[in-house]
C-alpha cells in the first residue's frame, strides 16, 4: 500500500513518466502501468482459488466424514486432527493445515460456524446468587500449595465472598455454604451452579438433575433452591465465572503467604469488603455495598445455622483406626472392630459408636498419614502395659512435664511400665492436672513409688478445703480484736474467779 502511494504521488503530484518512475523506484514497467490504471488504494490480496494438489480422490470421503458428523452430538464430532489421521491412513499425504482449512471452509458454509450472541440479563433483589470453584496458588506455613477457593455473588448487587478450603469436597460445599449466608446475613431465593460431582450424581433430561441428599437438605434448610447451568454452558453464570479472573488478578496475584489457612480466609473476608466499595456496574452513581444495604433485607432470614458435616458408615479396624479421605484417626479401644458412624466436617472430624462419641479429631489432609490419641488406648494398656514402650500412639505423647520425667524414672525399674500405667489410669479417674501435681510433689520428695503417689492424689481429692461461709454486713466487726491476755484476766475476775488458777 506504501508503494502504490509513492507511485501515485510521483506520477499525479511530481510529473515523472513511467520510464522515470521505473527507474527511481525499480520496479516492473507493468506494475507501475498497473497501480496508475486502478483506482484501488488497497493492498489486500483474497486467493479466488484454493489449490489442493494432494486431497486427490479423499476430498469426497472427508466430506461423507462431515457430514455424518454432523448429525451428531457435538462432542462425539471428529476433531479436523483426528480426520487427518484417518484420511492418513488411507493413502492421504497432504499437510494437516490442508485438512484443517478444508473443514473449517465446509463449516462455515453449510452454517455450522455461527457467531455467539447472548441475551443481558437482569435480577431482582434478593433474587439469585451465583457459585463457583476456582484453583488458586498460595504459600501456607513457609509451603507452597494449592487451594480451592469457593466464589458466591449476589447477582443484583454484586456482593462477594470468598472462602479457602485444602480441596474440593461436599463436607466443604456445605461448610461454604453455611459461611457464606453467615457473611450476607441471609440467603437467596435460587443459587445457580454449574453441575459440580460433589453436588450433582447424574444429568438428567433438560434441567433435571439427580442431587446429593445432603445438599438437599441443606437447601431446605436454608429455603434456597438450586439451579444447575446446562453442561458447558458457563455464560449461564457469567458473573461469577468473570469474578474469578478478576479475583484472580485482583487478591492473588501475587501470590499470597499466610501461617495458616483461617489467617488467609480473614484475609479474603477483609478483600470482599474491600472490593464492595467499588462502583456498581449498572448503577454507576452508587457502590456495591450501598446496593448490597438495599438488597439483604430482601434475603430470606436465618433461623439457625446448618450442621455441615457429611456422615459415613465404616468399621473401626482391631488397632482402633478408622480412615477417612485417606488417612486414619484412631478412636476408643471399646470401639475397635465395630460399625461406627464417622462425621466429617470441613475442619474436624468425629466418630460415634451408637450414640457415644469415640473420637474427635481435627482434619487432616495428608494422605497415607495417621491421626493418634493416645488416651484412646489406655484400656489396651491396663492389659497390655508392655505396649507402652513400642506402641506408635506413644512415641511422641505430649504428657505433661512431671509425668514425662516419671515415665523416665519408671522405665528403669522392675515393671515401671505397669506402675506407670496405673498412673495414666488415675488421670481417667482424678484429671491431668492432679496427677500431674502429684507426680511434682513425688520428684520433690524424691519418693518414686506408684502407691505414694496414688495416695496423694486420693488424699488431695478427699480433703478439700472447706466453703467459705458468706458473713451477713451487720455482723462484721467495727473494730478488729487484739491479743491481749490483760483483758482476759479481767473477765476472770468480774466474774470471781481467783488468779491463782493461772
Amino acid at each position: 500500500m506504501e508503494t502504490k502511494a509513492k507511485v501515485r504521488r510521483d506520477f499525479y503530484v511530481h510529473g515523472k513518466s513511467i520510464k522515470q518512475i521505473v527507474r527511481d523506484r525499480k520496479l516492473a514497467r507493468n506494475t507501475v502501468r498497473s497501480i496508475l490504471r486502478s483506482d484501488d488504494t488497497g493492498s489486500e490480496y483474497h486467493r479466488s482459488q484454493q489449490p489442493r494438489p494432494q486431497f486427490g480422490g479423499y476430498e469426497e470421503q472427508l466430506i461423507a466424514w462431515l457430514e455424518a458428523d454432523a448429525k451428531l452430538p457435538r462432542k462425539q464430532r471428529r476433531t479436523a486432527m483426528r480426520l487427518h489421521e484417518q484420511l492418513s491412513d488411507l493413502g492421504y499425504h497432504g499437510a494437516y493445515d490442508s485438512v484443517q482449512r478444508y473443514v473449517k471452509h465446509w463449516k462455515s458454509k453449510s452454517g455450522q460456524i455461527t457467531g455467539k450472541a447472548f441475551v443481558p440479563l437482569s435480577f431482582d433483589p434478593g433474587d439469585a446468587m451465583q457459585f463457583d470453584w476456582s484453583l488458586e496458588h498460595v504459600e501456607i506455613g513457609g509451603v507452597a500449595q494449592q487451594v480451592k477457593v469457593a466464589h458466591f455473588r449476589l447477582c443484583h448487587s454484586r456482593k462477594m465472598f470468598l472462602v479457602a478450603f485444602p480441596r474440593e469436597q461436599l463436607e466443604m460445599v456445605l461448610e461454604a455454604h453455611r459461611r457464606a449466608f453467615e457473611w450476607f446475613g441471609g440467603a437467596p431465593k435460587r443459587i445457580i451452579y454449574d453441575n459440580p460431582k460433589t453436588i450433582v450424581h447424574r444429568i438428567l433430561a433438560g434441567k433435571k438433575r439427580d442431587l446429593n441428599k445432603r445438599f438437599l437438605r441443606m437447601a431446605s434448610h436454608y429455603l434456597f433452591e438450586p439451579l444447575m447451568c446446562n453442561p458447558a454452558s458457563g455464560w449461564e453464570k457469567g458473573q461469577v465465572e468473570k469474578q474469578v479472573q478478576d479475583v484472580r488478578a485482583w487478591v492473588f496475584t501475587p501470590k499470597l503467604r499466610f501461617d495458616s489457612l483461617d489467617d488467609l480466609n480473614e484475609h479474603l473476608q477483609a478483600e470482599c469488603k474491600r472490593l464492595s466499595d467499588r462502583k456498581h456496574p449498572e448503577f454507576r452513581e452508587r457502590s456495591i455495598a450501598d446496593v448490597f444495604s438495599d438488597e439483604q433485607p430482601c434475603l430470606i432470614g436465618i433461623r439457625r445455622p446448618y450442621e455441615a458435616y457429611t456422615e459415613h458408615e465404616c468399621k473401626a479396624s482391631l488397632t482402633s483406626l478408622v480412615r477417612y479421605d485417606r488417612h486414619h484417626y484412631s478412636v476408643e479401644s471399646t470401639a475397635a472392630g465395630r460399625a461406627v458412624t464417622l462425621r466429617a466436617w470441613a475442619d474436624r472430624i468425629q466418630v460415634l459408636c451408637g450414640e457415644t462419641v469415640v473420637a474427635e479429631h481435627k482434619r487432616a489432609f495428608k494422605r497415607g498419614g495417621v491421626t493418634y490419641e493416645p488416651w484412646h488406648y489406655l484400656g489396651i494398656l491396663e492389659k497390655k502395659p508392655g505396649a507402652l514402650r513400642d506402641g506408635a500412639p506413644f512415641k511422641q505423647w505430649a504428657l505433661p512435664a512431671p509425668l514425662q520425667r516419671i515415665r523416665r524414672r519408671m522405665e528403669r525399674l522392675d515393671g515401671g511400665d505397669k506402675a506407670f500405667v496405673s498412673l495414666l489410669c488415675a488421670v481417667r479417674d482424678f484429671g491431668v492436672e492432679a496427677v500431674s501435681i502429684a507426680c511434682a510433689d513425688a520428684l520433690a520428695e524424691g519418693v518414686i513409688q506408684t502407691e505414694w503417689i496414688l495416695n496423694r492424689i486420693s488424699h488431695a481429692a478427699t480433703h478439700t478445703a472447706p466453703e467459705q461461709v458468706a458473713v451477713a454486713d451487720s455482723l462484721a466487726l467495727n473494730e478488729e480484736p487484739e491479743a491481749d491476755c490483760h483483758r482476759y484476766n479481767a473477765l476472770l475476775i468480774h466474774e470471781g474467779v481467783s488468779d491463782a488458777i493461772h
